[in-house]
């Protein structure tokens, strides 16, 4: 009997790739499985699970496990403090405000993402989204969707009586009185509540007077020079002149966009979601309103509160690149688009504001990117949330009459720099 040798080598091969294939497979199919927690509200978690979903099937080694917290922001970020605080965190993943960066990262509860990316993709974002997610110079959050505050008002009535929108404060007012009416018995709305609304309304007050809060490099403290007296001043004008209603000082951004869009008002101040509300076809004022950045005082820049969130990683994550991972696959041009197109949040990806399938479904994007191209910050600093609390209490009071702009302001002032553990400066105006 004669034995094919070639013929049985050429077999042994075959037997050999298959055994190999197979033992290959089954070391795959023994891989690890990652799981990922992150916290979210249930707004959050229903818009990103069909794309965390996506990331699985692309991904079959990482599980994302979202649990479900409270719509509020300021209980999502103590319940995210509280598990940092046990010191065995589940969570992977910080998704966050952005006003929530500095205090996270100064108690060194995330891990910096410098090192995860490249300056030519971090310029691919909105400044101010990038310094928001900034501390101390490092990059601890990633943006995901951008937010900031802005003035929309009617076209028509403007343009009935020759008006261009205002450019500056002044302006705002000359031209708020001159289109009130019984019809329109408002010039001008805002959010002058005493919460969180209060003082990102106010930011963009500050900054549009050239005067400022608090300095994140030096921990000086603004609130009681001669351009933040200004800005409160301004505030309290539209009370005292009837142009905005007296129970301003009571409102949040609901009540103000309801008086807007039943057309009760010329003028507003509010965030990018009132757009798609006042553009359904049951609002009175659909097509006869606009958008611009925030007047100013003559000679100083816009200011547009920066809000919006984004996502970090854990310090505590035993699995940063998988966390990386996923924040890479969810800030990507091709996902942000779609969430975008799906839930109508504004970009933090500078070129999404004039992509073609975005603009044909959200007309206002282009100028909705000169908006938010003019940031104004709340401080980064780690005390923010107390800073907050001092500045929303005494700017409450003066803005009710309780306390004059001037003692209101030097309180607030001396009350911040005590937190801060800094001196008033030598040689500032005694009040």
């Amino acid at each position: 009997m004669t034995i094919n040798y070639p013929h049985t080598k050429k077999l042994f091969l075959v037997i050999t790739f298959l055994v190999t294939l197979l033992l290959t497979q089954i070391a795959f199919s023994q891989e690890p499985v990652v799981q990922l927690q992150v916290l979210m509200g249930p707004s959050g978690a229903a818009r990103w699970q069909p794309f965390i979903t996506e990331f699985q099937e692309q991904n079959p080694n990482i599980r994302v496990k979202i649990t479900e917290g409270p719509n509020a922001t300021n209980v999502l970020e103590d319940l995210y403090t509280g598990s940092f605080l046990l010191g065995n965190s589940p969570y992977d993943l910080v998704y966050m405000d952005i006003v929530w960066v500095p205090k996270f990262a100064a108690a060194g509860w995330l891990l910096p993402l410098d090192n995860f990316l490249t300056p030519g993709e971090v310029a691919e974002f909105l400044p101010g989204d990038v310094n928001g997610g900034r501390y101390q110079g490092q990059l601890y959050r990633m943006p995901l969707r951008s937010d900031a505050g802005m003035l929309y008002y009617r076209k028509d009535l403007l343009a009935a009586e020759g008006y261009e929108p205002p450019e500056t404060f002044s302006e705002l007012l000359e031209i708020a009185q001159a289109l009130q009416s019984e019809e329109v018995p408002w010039g001008y709305v805002w959010q002058g509540k005493q919460y969180e609304g209060l003082a990102a309304m106010f930011v963009e007050i500050l900054q549009g007077y050239g005067a400022f809060w608090v300095n994140p490099g030096t921990l000086e403290v603004g609130l009681d020079r001669p351009e933040a007296i200004k800005a409160v001043n301004f505030l309290r004008q539209t009370v005292q002149e009837g142009i905005s209603p007296p129970g301003v000082t009571t409102y949040q951004e609901e009540e103000t966009r309801l008086l807007f869009q039943n057309g009760k008002a010329v003028f507003l101040r509010n965030w990018p979601y009132v757009f798609s509300l006042a553009s359904q076809d049951n609002s009175p004022i659909q097509g006869k309103f606009a958008i611009k950045p925030m007047p100013s005082a003559p000679g100083q820049p816009s200011g547009a509160c920066q809000g919006g969130w984004g996502m970090g990683i854990a310090a505590t994550s035993k699995h940063p690149d998988a966390a990386w991972k996923l924040i890479q696959f969810m800030s990507s041009e091709e996902v942000q688009r779609r969430f975008i197109l799906d839930n109508g949040y504004v970009p933090s990806r500078k070129s999404l504001f004039n992509d073609p399938e975005i603009v044909a479904k959200y007309n206002h994007y282009p100028e909705l990117l000169k908006v938010v191209q003019s940031s104004a910050l709340r401080p980064p600093i780690p005390q923010y949330a107390q800073a907050s609390d001092i500045l929303q209490r005494y700017l409450s009071a003066a803005l009710t009459d309780r306390m004059s702009p001037e003692k209101a302001m030097a309180a607030a002032a001396n009350e911040t720099r005590r937190l801060l553990g800094v001196s008033k400066p030598q040689g500032a105006e005694k009040i």
